[in-house]
């Protein structure tokens, strides 16, 4: 059996203890789904209107059989029914999720775009003034929290600028690409900055490790330029450890960025699953949390499978 196949037979028992731990986590929240649903007003209902309710949410039952119940569904394609927006879960998920991906997407480019050229420079000018430049900058951009700059750029765009970012809507890139792109060009510099600062420290100690070798020598005896020996012998195997850090990185935002989401008032799956949680929606944080673990292991598969494209001396399974 390769290594494929072994991965994939493993998604299912990691997703089952997912939804376990999400299940009883969900529940253990003080409050019910009633009392967050209405209000004040649950106070008004009679013992037989609760009894009613908590039999159509299917919370009058077990732990143990709404979990079975649900687990059912699931085999089925069915998340259950969102008690806050009255949809199946799977529609909703499905009609937040481009926002997040394109976010995702769009902070990844922009971080990879500036930290990788800002790390391999440092790297070859390794302890000169520009170098140290560069690492006050990346240790400047990770200390900063993601909520300091989103609103340090929300100021002074509005106030020195005139200029306010879009915020609360949400245009797909089929609809209009330059509205898109408009909408999410700011949450996702905001999100990059302090992706692009990693990306910056560990391209240029990756890149510090490589030009010491041994081969990296050999090419240059052999009359290759520098920039050949860079961009072509080094960086390659140097980009190990930064597509580790980019998967992780990217299956994080693939989950949403609650924080930015917030403060740009984007309509995403962070969002989504902070309000299903206040507001006590089993269904849609025990779909939503499943389907974020379901990216993340693709993420994670993706990112194995990368390395032996980008070094070929990495063998996927042991195998020789």
């Amino acid at each position: 059996m390769n290594y494929l196949a072994q991965r994939l037979l493993t998604f299912p028992l990691i997703l089952l203890g997912v939804s376990v731990l999400v299940f009883v986590s969900i529940r253990m929240i003080p409050g019910s789904q009633i009392t967050a649903m209405l209000g004040t007003e649950a106070g008004m209902l009679t013992a037989a209107q609760r009894e009613a309710l908590a039999a159509y949410f299917g919370i009058d039952q077990p732990v143990w059989t709404q979990y079975f119940r649900w687990l059912a569904g699931l085999f089925q394609g069915d998340l259950g029914v969102s008690t806050i927006y009255a949809r199946p879960v799977l529609n909703v998920i499905l009609e937040r999720f481009p926002l997040t991906l394109q976010l995702a997407l769009m902070s990844m480019t922009i971080a990879l775009c500036i930290g990788l050229p800002l790390g391999v420079f440092a790297a070859t000018r390794n302890e000169r003034p520009s170098d140290l430049i560069v690492r006050i900058l990346a240790m400047l951009g990770q200390s900063t929290p993601n909520f300091v700059i989103g609103i340090l750029l929300i100021y002074f765009l509005s106030v020195f600028f005139g200029i306010v970012p879009a915020m609360g809507t949400f245009t797909p890139l089929t609809v209009d690409p330059l509205a898109s792109f408009g909408q999410l060009f700011w949450p996702a510099v905001t999100l990059g900055f302090a992706f692009a600062a990693s990306v910056t420290r560990i391209s240029r100690s990756a890149m510090l490790d490589v030009l010491s070798d041994d081969y990296i020598r050999t090419a240059r005896s052999k009359g290759a330029s520098s920039m050949s020996v860079i961009w072509r012998h080094a960086l390659p195997n140097a980009l190990i450890p930064v597509v580790t850090l980019s998967g992780v990185e990217f299956g994080y935002l693939l989950g949403g960025a609650v924080i930015v989401e917030q403060i740009f008032a984007l309509p995403g799956l962070g969002r989504l699953v902070l309000d299903a949680i206040t507001q006590r929606d089993y269904a849609l944080v025990q779909g939503t949390v499943l389907f974020i673990a379901f990216n993340f292991l693709i993420v994670n598969l993706l990112v194995d499978l990368a390395y032996a494209a980008l070094d070929p001396r990495i063998r996927i399974g042991g195998r020789k």
